[in-house]
């Protein structure tokens, strides 16, 4: 009888890259498991949720179209208005400015503050536009007439109501702040706000101007390191500026 060797089964070798491989799968696998649950989770909350979402939205629909409504029949229409009225009040500012006669002056100066010819003043104008440009550009012109008819306080007052982005204006403002303190004999607050006119923006008009006031009204407390620094900054950065021209005078004033 014939007798042969029965063959067993081998058990077959599991390599490094299969065991990667499955661990991969795995991985893969618990990631999108983990998912699933995520989204169903999601989809769990937005059911048990859907009506405060849609309220929320609608509330944010609703804030979005009210102020748009608000933007376009109260404030443009406001804005336009002040404009409309502040023509007048700026045309008799100008003239004051402009005026060689002081009983003149004194009289434009007062139409532009209260009006003329059927329409609004400055002052009117603050109150009544609180809130737009005009509202707020009516400050500068009041601290502005305030600060030549020599009310000092209350051109402190009105200028620190003036708020903008402007380059000029607004540096400008802060000087003037600067200079009615100084005629209030506060160079301490002074100083402050000229430090403010000169650093609100870097330009060849603004800036050496104030830094020399700045300069100047620190030399007057007694600080002359800061005064040094002022006027070393129109000397090194603006040369070619009017307050460069004699600015080593003041630089050995500042020395001794």
């Amino acid at each position: 009888m014939a007798t042969y060797k029965k063959r067993g089964t081998k058990k077959k070798k599991t390599n490094k890259d299969d065991l990667s491989y499955l661990a991969k799968e795995s991985t893969t696998a618990e990631v999108f498991t983990s998912l699933d649950e995520g989204a169903n989770k999601i989809e769990k909350f937005l059911e048990q949720n859907q009506k405060w979402i849609f309220s929320g939205l609608l509330a944010i629909i609703v804030l979005i179209a009210g102020y748009m409504w608000y933007d376009s029949n109260v404030i443009q229409p406001k804005e336009q208005k002040a404009i409309d009225e502040m023509v007048t009040a700026q045309k008799y500012f100008d003239q004051a400015i402009n005026d060689v006669d002081e009983k003149q002056m004194k009289e434009d100066f007062d139409k532009a503050l209260n009006g003329a010819d059927g329409k609004y003043g400055f002052k009117q104008i603050e109150s009544k536009f609180d809130g737009t440009k005009a509202g707020n550009l009516a400050h500068y012109y009041l601290g502005t007439i305030y600060f030549k008819q020599g009310d000092y306080k209350q051109a402190v007052s009105e200028l620190s109501k003036f708020n903008a982005d402007d380059d000029v204006l607004q540096p400008a403002a802060y000087g003037m702040i600067g200079d009615a303190f100084m005629q209030l004999e506060q160079p301490k607050d002074a100083l402050q706000y000229y430090e403010k006119a000169a650093n609100f923006a870097k330009n060849q008009f603004t800036t050496p101007r104030y830094l020399l006031k700045a300069g100047q009204t620190a030399l007057t407390l007694g600080n002359k390191d800061k005064a040094k620094k002022y006027f070393n900054q129109i000397k090194e950065d603006y040369p070619s500026s009017t307050e460069a021209r004699n600015i080593d005078v003041f630089l050995a004033e500042a020395s001794h």
